[in-house]
Order: structure tokens, then sequence, then C-alpha cells
């Protein structure tokens, strides 16, 4: 599984759509050969078609397909964006945290978002996410989730 790597990070992101951010964040997993291109169309297409229904928590969102739409290996990627942009969730909109999730299993999904929820839960690490420099400040951070 790899969660959060170094060449799965991109800090500070200048995008104007929803797509674009989901296009970006969908992008790290695929140059990682994490999951397939197609992938990220899929992202998209669930995003047509449902929403902003993964925008889970006030500026976060995380978008994710289905394991049969081309996920090679359990994966996250993080992008934070320049500017936090609308997605169209009343209650968590505008979004500055971008995790695109693959997953090749329900077990692996649960495993990822189980990784996520304890790196988001505690509200000091969002803030800390909005302000880091460098991939080392979030291994800290995830180091101290383990």
């Amino acid at each position: 599984m790899k969660f959060l790597e170094r060449n799965l990070i991109a800090l500070d992101v200048d995008v104007s759509s929803p797509e674009e951010a989901i296009r970006v964040a969908g992008g790290l997993l695929v140059s990682e050969e994490l999951t397939e291109p197609r992938y990220v169309d899929a992202m998209l297409e669930s995003y047509q078609k449902n929403g902003p229904y993964f925008v889970l928590a006030p500026q976060i969102a995380m978008p994710h397909a289905r394991p049969e739409d081309g996920v090679k290996e359990a994966s996250a990627s993080f992008v934070r964006l320049q500017k936090p942009i609308a997605f169209g969730s009343e209650a968590n909109d505008p979004v500055q945290l971008v995790f695109a999730l693959g997953a090749s299993s329900s077990d692996e999904h649960l495993l990822l978002m189980k990784q996520l929820v304890m790196l988001l839960n505690n509200p000091a690490h969002v803030e800390k996410l909005k302000q880091v420099t460098s991939y080392e400040e979030i291994q800290t951070l995830i180091g101290r989730n383990e």
C-alpha cells in the first residue's frame, strides 16, 4: 500500500475547478503506476454523476472510484490547493485538501480510510496540512498516527 509517499504529494496546486483538482490528485496515482489512466476518468464520471459525495469534512475531498476501474495497488495521494474551491458541497465547501484514493479491494479501501481518518480526525493535523512546506513535515504528521 502506498500512502501519501513523496511522489504522491503536491502542495499549492493552482486549479480552477473540482474536475481539475481530481485530475491532478488522480494523476499522481497514475504517474506512479498505482492506477490506470481510466481510473481518473472514472473518478470524474463519479463526481459528475453523483455530485460531491466524497467531500466528507470541511475543506476535505476524497475522490475515488471502484477497484475495477483500474486500480493496480492500494494508494492515496494528497494535493493541497493553492486556493480553496467549491465542489458543490453545501456543508463542507470550499475544499483545499484533496486525497485521491485507489483501493483494489474493500478491505484495502477500509485500511486507507482508517489511515486517513486517524490523520484527519485531529483538527490540529488538518490545520498543519494546510501549512506544511515539505514532505518531511507530512511524514512527521503521519508518523504520529501509527
